[in-house]
């Protein structure tokens, strides 16, 4: 079997990171809309009182929005827009947990680490949209 038969096999990286990270935003969307007060742990006493909502109505609005976007990314249309507010809110979101991270102590350091991958894989599907 040659290299030829495999690559039209197998689904294109692109493609791969799309669907991983729309399902991924998708779910994250699901899920805040399913047990909102598990993602309010995510919000420390001092933001709070910036929330223009309580934490959980936040969480609540935040997940229609990411069903709606991962729904746009996994459907491969509005795939720029899906992607491009799901890498901006990514990257806002390691820039916020750094500061937690180094005012707290180290704080939700894990999820830091896992959000810069996160944030990259998005911006990756933003400029592959582009290229498209």
């Amino acid at each position: 079997m040659d290299t030829a038969d495999i690559d039209a096999r197998v689904p294109a990286p692109p493609a791969i990171a799309r669907v991983g990270l729309g399902s991924m935003v998708l779910l994250a969307g699901v899920h805040k809309l399913a047990a909102p007060e598990l993602w309010t742990a995510y919000v420390t006493d001092w933001l709070a009182p910036w929330l223009v909502v309580s934490p959980v109505v936040f969480m609540l609005i935040n997940g229609v929005l990411e069903i709606g976007f991962g729904m746009a990314i996994l459907a491969d249309r509005w795939t720029v827009v899906g992607a491009g507010v799901a890498a901006v809110s990514l990257s806002a979101t390691v820039g916020y947990l750094a500061i937690v991270a180094v005012l707290e102590g180290g704080l939700y350091l894990d999820v830091l680490v896992r959000d810069v991958g996160l944030a990259a894989l998005a911006w990756a599907v933003v400029v592959d949209a582009f290229d498209s």
